[in-house]
């Protein structure tokens, strides 16, 4: 039973590791109508992928977020530029 749970846990840890080297999209949109009038539309766009292999395709908005970032620039939202 040990060895069965560790093949398992192997197996997993092997496809997140894919998962995180290649990386994945997942894609869908939700719609809601009624009478053929269209009152909702949401699309939801996923990627999961290592930030290595975000970096690579581009993607590194987490650097720009101070939320998310020491070096990122405080910004206040809710008050106008003072330009």
């Amino acid at each position: 039973m040990a060895l069965r749970q560790s093949m398992e846990t192997s197996s997993l840890l092997e496809v997140l590791e894919r998962i995180l080297d290649k990386g994945v999209v997942i894609a869908g949109d939700i719609t809601v109508c009624l009478s053929d009038v269209e009152l909702l539309k949401i699309k939801i766009r996923l990627l999961i992928a290592s930030v290595d292999k975000a970096k690579e395709m581009g993607i590194d908005w987490w650097e720009n977020d101070p939320a998310l970032s020491k070096n990122a620039e405080r910004r206040k939202i809710c008050e106008p530029d003072a330009h």
